[in-house]
């Protein structure tokens, strides 16, 4: 963050011109804690609404209330063992050539609000930094918080399918063989995705893949080649076991409102027997059925592990690392083409986090064969330890 560049660009559209400016300060009232580098945790969430609480009310309370769009804590750093905030602010004009004057506006009314006591934060005024900053990477910033969306609407039904909406799964994307779909794969950062291993049985060549983004597989938002492919090391074919991938795409994606990261869980995260879920992907709707062009979701539920072993249902096939996911009735489930995309559920805050990859399953949405799910948690380690996330 703090290599950002100071390069003035503001966004024309529909008569209205975005600008876009990056700010830090540091609290001299807070301490810096290492929970603040986790965008999820209470900690991190308490401090931001506090932060961006104090933004809106300097300009929903100012002359520049019309003109203020949005903003967000993009990065807390430290300095002294005290805490940096940098924030990046958006805002609209219908006047381009009265930038400079809008421009010092922007920044005369943050010196003013941002001096010293300021309701429970005190904020050392010579820390201050202004600077504006160019529209691709200050969107970047303005969705950098993962599992969040901007649909909050769920669906219920993949295999007896129900079609997304754009930027309702926004971290969801497409493994291409030749610009053909063979498996989905999960955003947990700019430059990494989360799949299935099996994914990768009759081709590891990171050249013969390519990765798309957005709602159809027929228009892509974007594309990108991939760089590496790591597969578990104790993965072994026919084995089910640690059916689990990292891609690393060969050049960073932009965060946008239509393409934005899935949360990673804590091995501590727990994903209640019962809790609801949703599994998203391109799979056929059937069985051997056709593929579909839009991206389908279902909504699931988690089913505990100790009745997904039981004779009837898979007889003692989950291991630790699976997690079962659908109904013993059977109607909506996972299916081919639905490997290695994301089962993700929504905690109290309205955060999603990965909790488990599409793996394996008795064909699709059978009496008593639910579908099985690589456990997230269970290889969050082995996932931080090839990725560094």
């Amino acid at each position: 963050m703090n290599k950002m560049k100071t390069v003035f660009s503001f966004f024309s559209f529909s008569g209205k011109t975005y600008f876009y400016h990056h700010i830090s300060f540091k609290v001299n009232n807070i301490d810096y804690d290492s929970k603040f580098a986790k965008p999820y945790s209470q900690e991190y969430t308490d401090l931001n609404n506090k932060i961006i609480s104090l933004i809106n009310e300097t300009f929903h309370g100012s002359r520049l209330r019309r003109q203020y769009v949005t903003s967000q804590v993009v990065q807390v750093s430290q300095a002294k063992g005290k805490v940096i905030i940098h924030i990046v602010l958006k805002f609209k004009s219908y006047y381009t050539n009265t930038s400079a004057k809008f421009r010092d506006k922007i920044e005369t009314i943050l010196r003013q609000k941002l001096n010293g006591k300021t309701g429970s934060l005190c904020i050392d005024s010579s820390s201050f930094r202004f600077s504006d900053i160019a529209m691709p990477m200050a969107e970047n910033f303005l969705h950098t918080c993962c599992g969040h969306r901007k649909i909050t609407r769920s669906g219920n039904k993949i295999a007896g399918g129900m079609d997304a909406e754009e930027g309702e799964w926004p971290w969801q994307a497409s493994l291409q063989q030749k610009n053909v779909h063979r498996c989905g794969a999960t955003l947990i950062s700019n430059s990494w995705l989360v799949t299935a291993a099996h994914c990768f049985l009759k081709a590891r060549d990171p050249k013969q893949w390519n990765v798309s983004f957005g709602l159809l597989l027929s228009d892509p938002q974007i594309q990108r080649s991939v760089k590496d492919i790591i597969i578990h090391e104790n993965y072994h074919y026919p084995s089910h076991k640690n059916d689990i991938a990292v891609v690393r795409l060969s050049s960073p994606v932009l965060y946008t409102s239509n393409i934005r990261r899935a949360c990673l869980p804590e091995t501590s995260y727990a994903f209640p027997s019962n809790s609801d879920v949703v599994v998203t992907g391109w799979g056929t709707l059937k069985t051997d059925g056709t593929s579909p062009n839009i991206l389908q979701k279902g909504l699931v539920k988690i089913i505990d592990s100790k009745i997904c072993n039981r004779k009837v249902v898979y007889d003692g096939a989950i291991t630790p690392g699976m997690l079962c996911a659908g109904f013993l009735e059977g109607s909506v489930d996972a299916c081919q083409g639905d490997s290695g995309g994301p089962l993700v559920g929504e905690d109290y805050k309205g955060t999603w986090f990965l909790a488990g990859i599409v793996s394996w399953g008795d064909e699709c949405a059978l009496p008593n064969k639910p579908g099985v799910y690589t456990r997230v948690t269970h290889y969050r380690d082995w996932i931080m330890s090839k990725t560094g996330l």
